[in-house]
């Protein structure tokens, strides 16, 4: 700068020489050169922009192309998610319309099931050009209509035979259909987001491309087009601006020479004006400005702006003096980079303030070169961004705690059971946030205490240490967790100094800090969330605010686990409770069809017992053999009669007026072997199988209370179940005898006296279940072959003759059933029948029936015993001779059926007692049991009489005829 220029040397022309040298030829041939040169440039910038045009068009070209094969994997994706929805839509319609039974929901699977082969033939063609996604979408297609068979199968299960039967399929397969589903549309996903990403970057490139092209382009045509357009202008100024700068070059020279000197000397007082507002505007911008050696050995220069110390004399320390440790490393190799390829140094890292903690700051050098390309010096400014760095570090912090929340909800989302959620809870915190100690205590308001319902798997050994594992109490009266039980997230930053009990006894286990989350749903804390670590002070606000958080959906996972197996307990009650009522509908039905059977039955077993009953009690010539066989029809007419009445009510107590009567047990034994002799001996040897029979019959055994054609078929029941059993054969023991020793009271549960009747065989046994529900109605493991009504109606005899049922039975070993009654208070008279009584006088009798045989039977028994009897067939008739006969001799007794056709029994009564009140009316129908025993008896009937009637019934009703 100390050195002026040199002299530059003058150069003088005349106006004449000019124009020789500069512009030689005429002025014609000087300008045809110029257009030349002007067309040849336009030719030029024609060429380059129509190469420019064809470059740009081939571009959008290829742009247009890549755009619609983006939005063709886009079409792909769209299907696939629309597939696996309505396959969804068709399960959720199925499964809920195989529960309820509701049309909308079977509409919704209808609905969808066309949907699906629609989409599978989109996606066919839509991946048409794709060997691999077609071979995929085989697969699911495939899957999808084995998937919509098993709903198909369901629903025509349920619609056929009903929910039971369509809840019989493995859940497990649908389920696992599902999941092949879903791996199998993620897996075509896959391969097209593989696709859509390689098209998208084809078509960013392409984009760019176009866009550079485009740009360049039309920057080289304006280019081309300004430089023609300067090259003209030049051409044709240009001579001219020659001759007058040639001129004026004279007189300028000698004024720039002058002018040098002043011009020089303002330059240098510009560049130090210069230096001092770079050096300011560095200083305004930048927290820290520095100067290094070449290699960054030295520190020549540092002004920290009371950011860090500054350094005024070169120091080669400078790297552990103002570096953190954990940053050196990077700050070295970052260096190197720069000074290798003399290039910016640019890095963030953290440095060691004024006031000794760790900042954050950005850095950046440039190198200054020498002529000779080398690194003469590095200058470089640093810019405090602590602020900035502890809030991006705050944000990923808080970035992470919400990912694992949103992973925790979604993990405890999925459970169904309280436990299982607190144990995922726990164990996330456990591995995710380093704790020492973890668990879950929920409030108990009855003992006012903390149970510890769950301890995390890493903290086990330390809650043992602290007398907290699982199912522990802990009082709340002075612990410091009240105000956690109000909905207040408690923490102790050094529980050491805490004089509550609860957080001195994690103090003296070494645990320091702490933090209680209260588990809280609609404003009411039900528990807390225990989190502790060893190091004092270790718990940030985030994680204080993160573990409130996560108690909330803690709360309200577990709140909606516990409505959700509130609902399956509702369910199942429901279920059984429907269970129940269908039950008792078939039951109703057995009634309703017991009471048809019985009235056919009684009406036509009817005559058999009059004219039985009649024989035996009227004609004293019949042979014994004879008498003996009218007996058994006798009884087995009752037996018959009892059976058909008991059909529909083997569990109904015993009606009050019911008469028990003494009973030989040992008399019953005989009589019903013989009776089923067929079945254990005849239909067994047939099948080519033997059944031995043996009986220990009790020498003196006391007779029992009840109603012998019960405890007949009772045990009829259980030879019966044990034949049954025994399909290889085997052998049945028919015990009786008295309970009376300490042992067998023991046995039999009572310290009363007992009669035993035991039938016990070698068979198949059974297990604990079918053991404890073989007594329920309708149960059986016979199939289609058994009633389930056998052992039922056994259990319904013993209820009502307050006997005791004990089944015992092991598989394989056998079964033994024992009825225990007690003993009859007198002993059993004799077992004829007393003389029935008669009436002193011969009474006129109407009656009506619509069947000639009961007619019959019952004129003949009345006839026999000295009664005038006049039949009617059918109620009106029988109206029309009692009116008849109403004058001159009237019926003193009129004997109806109930059930006739037009006119039946109440019609009859009714007509009856509105021509004659004083005539006693008797009702005779199948029904008589039931209507006595519910009370139902029509208005103007004097007395309700069974199928088939009883002669000792018959003559009672009539006495009080004879007697008014």
């Amino acid at each position: 700068m100390g050195q002026s220029e040199p002299e530059q040397p003058r150069l003088l022309i005349a106006d004449d020489e000019v124009g020789q040298v500069s512009a030689p030829g005429t002025p014609a041939r000087r300008w045809s050169a110029a257009e030349l040169r002007v067309q040849g440039r336009f030719a030029l910038a024609l060429v380059c922009v129509v190469a420019i045009g064809v470059a740009c068009y081939l571009s959008v070209l290829r742009l247009n192309a890549d755009a619609v094969w983006v939005d063709h994997t886009y079409q792909v994706l769209n299907r696939l998610d629309a597939l696996l929805t309505t396959i969804t839509d068709a399960q959720l319609g199925a499964r809920h319309y195989i529960a309820t039974g509701e049309e909308q929901y079977l509409d919704r699977y209808r609905a969808a099931r066309p949907l699906i082969g629609d989409l599978l033939k989109e996606l066919r063609a839509l991946t048409a050009d794709n060997a691999a996604q077609q071979a995929r979408l085989v697969a699911l297609s495939a899957l999808a209509e084995e998937r919509l068979g098993d709903l198909a199968t369901g629903v025509a299960a349920r619609q056929s035979e009903g929910v039971a039967a369509a809840q019989r399929g493995d859940p497990d397969a649908g389920r696992r259909l599902d999941d092949q589903l879903a791996l199998s549309v993620a897996a075509m996903k896959r391969a097209e987001d593989a696709l859509l990403l390689e098209r998208k970057n084809r078509s960013r490139r392409a984009e760019l491309t176009t866009e550079v092209v485009i740009l360049a382009g039309g920057l080289l045509a304006v280019a081309i087009a300004v430089f023609a357009m300067l090259a003209l202008r030049r051409d044709f100024s240009g001579r001219y601006r020659a001759e007058q700068d040639l001129r004026a070059a004279n007189e300028q020279l000698d004024g720039r020479v002058r002018e040098r000197t002043a011009e020089l000397t303002a330059a240098n007082e510009s560049l130090r004006r210069n230096e001092q507002r770079f050096r300011g505007y560095v200083s305004a911008t930048s927290d820290v400005v520095y100067r290094m050696s070449p290699d960054w050995g030295e520190m020549r220069q540092l002004q920290g702006q009371d950011f860090i110390a500054d350094t005024t004399e070169a120091t080669h320390g400078w790297l552990a003096k103002y570096i953190a440790a954990e940053d050196q490393a990077l700050v070295i190799a970052t260096i190197n980079e720069a000074i290798r390829t003399r290039s910016t140094f640019e890095l963030e890292h953290r440095v060691r303030r004024v006031d000794g903690t760790l900042g954050w700051t950005f850095s950046r050098a440039i190198p200054l070169l020498g002529a000779d390309g080398e690194i003469l010096e590095w200058f470089g400014a640093a810019s405090d961004v602590t602020a900035r760095k502890e809030a991006q570090l705050r944000l990923q912090d808080q970035l992470a705690r919400l990912s694992l929340l949103g992973q925790i909800t979604r993990a405890i989302g999925e459970r169904q059971d309280v436990r299982s959620i607190y144990q995922v809870v726990i164990g996330t915190l456990e591995a995710q946030l380093s704790l020492d100690f973890c668990c879950v205590l929920l409030y108990d308001p009855a003992g006012n205490s903390l149970l510890v319902s769950c301890v995390g798997s890493q903290s086990a050994a330390l809650a043992a240490q602290l007398e907290m594992p699982a199912e522990a109490r802990i009082g709340i009266d002075q612990n410091g967790l009240a105000q956690c039980l109000r909905g207040q997230l408690v923490y102790e930053a050094d529980v050491g100094t805490s004089s509550y009990p609860f957080p001195q006894r994690l103090a003296r286990r070494g645990v320091r800090a702490l933090v209680a989350a209260p588990l809280v749903f609609e404003s009411r804390a039900f528990g807390i969330l225990i989190t502790a670590r060893k190091a004092p002070r270790s718990f940030s606000s985030g994680e204080c605010e993160f573990l409130q958080q996560l108690g909330e959906h803690a709360a309200l996972a577990a709140h909606q686990a516990e409505l959700y197996q509130a609902l399956q307990r509702a369910y199942e009650d429901l279920k059984q409770t429907q269970q129940a009522v269908m039950q008792q509908e078939r039951l109703l039905a057995l009634g309703k069809m017991a009471s048809g059977i019985a009235h056919d039955i009684n009406n036509a077993i009817s005559p058999i017992a009059l004219y039985t009953e009649s024989l035996l009690t009227r004609d004293p010539s019949l042979s014994s053999t004879a008498r003996s066989n009218l007996e058994v029809i006798q009884r087995a007419i009752d037996d018959v009669t009892h059976t058909v009445a008991r059909m529909r009510e083997f569990y109904r107590v015993r009606e009050p007026q019911q008469t028990l009567l003494p009973v030989d047990l040992n008399q019953i034994v005989p009589q019903v072997l013989e009776l089923t002799r067929a079945r254990w001996s005849d239909m067994a040897q047939q099948r080519g199988v033997a059944i031995e029979v043996r009986t220990e019959l009790a020498s003196g055994l006391p007779p029992v209370l009840g109603i012998e054609s019960e405890l007949r078929d009772a045990l009829v029941n259980l030879i019966f179940n044990a034949v049954d059993a025994m399909p290889r054969g085997g052998r049945m023991l028919i015990r009786t005898r008295v309970l009376s020793t300490e042992a067998d009271f023991a046995t039999a549960g009572s310290q009363a006296s007992r009669v035993e009747l035991e039938v016990s065989d070698g068979g198949l046994g059974m297990d604990e279940e079918t053991r404890r529900r073989c007594l329920e109605p309708f149960f059986t493991t016979k199939g289609e072959r058994g009633t389930g009504l056998g052992l039922a109606m056994v259990y319904g005899m013993s209820q009502r003759h307050g006997a005791d049922v004990d089944v015992q039975s092991e598989l394989g070993q056998g079964t033994r059933i024992a009825l225990r009654f007690p003993p009859a208070t007198a002993p059993a008279g004799d077992s004829t029948s007393p003389q029935l009584p008669r009436t002193a006088s011969a009474l006129r009798i109407l009656l009506v029936d619509d069947d000639p045989l009961i007619l019959t039977a019952l004129r003949d028994t009345l006839e026999a015993d000295g009664h005038q009897v006049v039949t009617a067939d059918g109620g009106q008739a029988g109206i029309d001779r009692f009116l008849a006969a109403r004058a001159n001799e009237p019926f003193q007794v009129v004997i109806t059926d109930l059930g006739m056709p037009v006119v039946d029994g109440r019609k009859v009564a009714s007509a009856v007692k509105a021509a004659r009140s004083v005539t006693l009316v008797l009702l005779l129908t199948g029904w008589g049991r039931r209507m006595a025993a519910d009370g139902d008896v029509p208005l103007h009937v004097d007395r309700v009489l069974a199928k088939p009637p009883k002669l000792r019934d018959l003559r009672e009703a009539l006495a009080l005829a004879a007697a008014s």
